[in-house]
């Protein structure tokens, strides 16, 4: 029981902080696409929560291995495969140089993320309820 309890808590953490994160890279292209910071400043406070994005994602994926949570582990190991070959492709990071020309692009792929981790935190919240809070008969 109180396995489950810190697994929920790990869980809604670490969704909370890739929601963050996605935002806040978001907001960065946003802001880039209003012209309020350079090219330069935005890419590199990009690509600066880029791998801890990628590094949490691939921490909740192995929780949920390790704990045999079939359903949200296969959900999101797709996507953490996904970020493992953009990485290892050296794909993951915004070039200053490209920036604009892929600016759109890369608001739709985080986008979609930001969706994905919403979807993810209602199935987190959904399945893993707080123990003390469900009654048992």
């Amino acid at each position: 029981m109180a396995w489950e309890l810190l697994l929920w808590l790990i869980a809604f953490v670490s969704v909370i902080s890739l929601i963050a994160l996605c935002v806040y890279q978001l907001i960065c292209l946003s802001d880039l696409e209003f012209d309020y910071i350079n090219p330069y400043d935005s890419s590199a406070r990009i690509n600066a929560v880029v791998l801890p994005e990628f590094a949490v994602q691939a921490f909740l994926c192995a929780v949920f291995l390790l704990t045999w949570h079939w359903f949200p582990f296969l959900l999101m190991a797709p996507i953490t495969y996904y970020h493992w070959r953009l990485y290892a492709q050296q794909k993951h990071v915004i070039h200053v140089t490209e920036i604009f020309s892929v600016l759109n692009a890369e608001k739709k792929y985080r986008m979609i993320k930001i969706a994905f981790y919403i979807s993810l935190f209602f199935i987190v919240i959904y399945r893993y309820p707080m123990p003390g809070l469900v009654k048992t008969e």
